[in-house]
């Protein structure tokens, strides 16, 4: 998939895969990718990946963020951290049109 987007990627436009465990991980560090993301990885496991790709790719670190945990996570040395929680965790307005 990696390479079919390479194929039609316009300059300045950045690729980044999904990595769950280590072996993907390990896999994406073998593709010509911008930024790796760490779907659920433990802080232990961001400070192990972090030293595994040192400065060959950005990372981000993505699921079970909180604001709890976030000051964990950055310490890590990880480039970007998402936070979830701030649009699926915020309350839904009631919005409606009644068109007659």
């Amino acid at each position: 998939a990696v390479h079919k987007v390479l194929a039609k990627k316009k300059p300045g436009v950045l690729i980044e895969v999904e990595a769950r465990h280590f072996k993907e991980v390990q896999e994406a560090l073998e593709l010509p990718v911008d930024i790796i993301l760490l779907d659920n990885f433990s802080v232990s496991e961001v400070s192990k990946a972090v030293a595994l790709v040192g400065k060959k790719v950005k990372l981000e670190v993505s699921g079970g963020i909180t604001l709890d945990n976030v000051a964990q996570y950055a310490a890590t040395g990880i480039d970007f951290i998402s936070v979830g929680a701030l649009t699926h965790s915020a309350p839904a307005a009631d919005i409606h049109m009644l068109i007659v």
